[in-house]
């Protein structure tokens, strides 16, 4: 779908919304994501916001309505590092057009610059507010059992063998500016012991039950603004899931300081401060960062040259390859 009809359809569905009537959109793109969704800025009198186009078929209105009911918990917990989510006249949080859903929600402030400014006190910022998203999403009796995220990672590497077993083998591209190819045949170098270790490293996990309730499951560096130190926006609701939340602490913290010891002891311990982390639990966070970053660069390489998807910025995920291959090389 074109950009320019998308742009007119953006223009159409701000005009279903009281706040943002007039309002002419900024295209942002994807924003570096890999998900299909497009974004735009909107400014108005209330106060920049941001117009959001799900993936054509993705989420179905079911699903979008239970992301943004965990939304608005939170935000009546007093998180205001989450999005309020913006009604149309009609009184509903999201519409339809162009073959997909859209919303409408507040501008978060803030830049996803931890990298470039990785200090102490921000890494315990973002394991601070993700601890506090987590609190008030665990109102109520939390259901208990295997943890999910284990469960997924047995089943990718289920997917994996199985492809293996069949005869595939990635066909790299020769171009020679495409900037993901090096990465790529690296990345498909060095995973094959890594993948097969996967089970026994989870084996432990799968009958132990644990605490469930909802997580974020896709909550990484791009996500967490940032203003000085403090964290001002979380972003991108979309993989939320009923889960263990060791699923987001391995994510969070292995996209933000990578295998730094000192420094994942002293985000989990900030953590740990707003809601409590058994030693076990702990355990868990090393297990799923590990397991999860090998099973990334698997995913990367089916996506790639088994699916053969194609992603607007190759340069990003060049980018995304670099940080799994480092991590698994060391």
């Amino acid at each position: 779908m074109s950009s320019l009809f998308l742009g007119a359809a953006a223009r159409d569905v701000l005009a279903r919304y009281p706040v943002a009537s007039h309002a002419a959109p900024a295209p942002l793109g994807n924003c570096g994501g890999f998900s299909g969704a497009r974004l735009w800025r909107v400014r108005t009198q209330a106060g920049d916001l941001c117009l959001r186009a799900w993936p054509p078929s993705n989420p179905s209105p079911e699903r979008l309505l239970s992301i943004q009911h965990l939304m608005k918990t939170a935000r009546d917990a007093g998180l205001d590092v989450v999005p309020t989510v913006h009604t149309t006249h009609a009184g509903r949080t999201w519409t339809e057009r162009a073959g997909r859903l859209w919303e409408l929600t507040t501008w978060m402030p803030g830049c996803a610059d931890f990298h470039d400014h990785p200090r102490p006190a921000r890494l315990e910022a973002a394991c601070t507010a993700l601890a506090q998203l987590h609190l008030a999403w665990s109102a109520g009796i939390s259901p208990s059992g295997p943890c999910p995220g284990v469960l997924r990672r047995l089943e990718k590497v289920r997917r994996w063998s199985t492809l293996l077993q069949s005869g595939w083998r990635p066909r790299f591209h020769e171009a020679e500016r495409d900037p993901v190819t090096s990465w790529a045949e690296r990345a498909w170098h060095c995973l094959g012991p890594r993948v097969t270790d996967v089970p026994h490293r989870l084996a432990p996990w799968l009958t132990r039950p644990v605490p469930l309730q909802p997580c974020l499951c896709d909550i990484w560096h791009d996500h967490v603004l940032f203003t000085g130190d403090r964290v001002t926006g979380l972003v991108d609701f979309g993989a939320i899931k009923l889960d263990h939340v060791a699923v987001d602490l391995a994510r969070l913290l292995g996209s933000l300081i990578g295998d730094d010891a000192q420094q994942r002891s002293a985000g989990i311990q900030a953590y740990r401060r707003v809601k409590p982390l058994s030693a076990d639990e702990e355990a868990l966070v090393g297990v799923l960062d590990e397991t999860g970053t090998v099973l990334a660069a698997a995913n990367w390489l089916m996506w790639l040259y088994r699916d053969e998807k194609t992603f607007e910025d190759r340069a990003a995920v060049a980018r995304r390859l670099a940080e799994l291959v480092a991590r698994i090389e060391r």
